[in-house]
């Protein structure tokens, strides 16, 4: 198995000291991107990643190899402290950078494990939306560990390692799990979205290139009787909502 670690803290000690303690549990190679390291420039809005394409963003050179070490690997370990209620300032920034991803999802066989500490609150909530981000990438599975250590250097190694291995077992398998409702709905809008009559050019190039234009949901992941109804009564809804 090959693992790529994002971490999102700006320096290594409780969230790291989490991510050597979930590495324990996982066989395979790692590598690591400090975001601190790479030093993305400020995502400026442009819209051009989303409009024109992600080869447009004026900081493509930077973002582009990250969303191709994702690619890549066969899991994917993603990291940030609880930074005044939210993901941290470097983790927010790469997320405004692949944007275009909600537009254009295609993760659809790749599984997370998302790592957050804090020393107060809010790391239920702060895992939540990079759950959320991940899965409107495409993101198959996530694997959450969330942990308030109060501002003491200690760590949960005991629920550490039990998510740790169930991440493990999960990337090993290959199994894809059926998608959730919301995610249904999501990939079915923006699919309708390619194929409205004024649609945004890059959009409509990537779902005719990859063909998913024409499936329910990505082609490798199975939906079921009633969800593929349920994606197909969303797609023609928000086909004429869009109309």
């Amino acid at each position: 198995m090959k693992y790529l670690i994002i971490n999102g803290s700006p320096r290594k000690k409780n969230t790291w000291a989490m991510v050597k303690q979930a590495k324990t549990n996982l066989e395979g190679e790692f590598e690591e991107i400090q975001l601190m390291k790479t030093k993305i420039p400020m995502c400026n809005g442009c819209f051009k990643c989303i409009m024109e394409g992600e080869d447009k963003c004026p900081h493509f050179e930077t973002v582009h190899p990250i969303v191709e070490k994702i690619k890549e690997a066969d899991g994917l370990i993603i990291t940030s402290p609880v930074y005044a209620m939210n993901v941290t300032g470097l983790i927010k920034n790469f997320f405004d950078h692949t944007a275009y991803i909600y537009h254009r999802p295609e993760f659809f066989d790749k599984k997370a494990l998302i790592i957050v500490s804090t020393a107060g609150a809010g790391h239920k909530n702060v895992a939540k939306y990079m759950d959320e981000t991940l899965r409107h990438w495409g993101f198959n599975k996530n694997h959450k560990i969330t942990y308030a250590c109060g501002g003491k250097d200690t760590i949960n190694t005991e629920e550490i390692n039990k998510t740790a291995q169930k991440f493990q077992k999960d990337v090993s398998s290959k199994k894809l799990h059926s998608p959730k409702f919301m995610d249904i709905v999501f990939y079915n809008v923006w699919r309708a979205m390619a194929v409205s009559k004024d649609p945004i050019k890059a959009d409509k190039e990537y779902w005719e290139a990859t063909g998913l234009v024409n499936y329910d949901f990505a082609p490798n992941v199975k939906l079921g009787f009633f969800k593929g109804i349920f994606a197909k009564i969303v797609f023609a809804m928000m086909k004429k909502v869009i109309k």
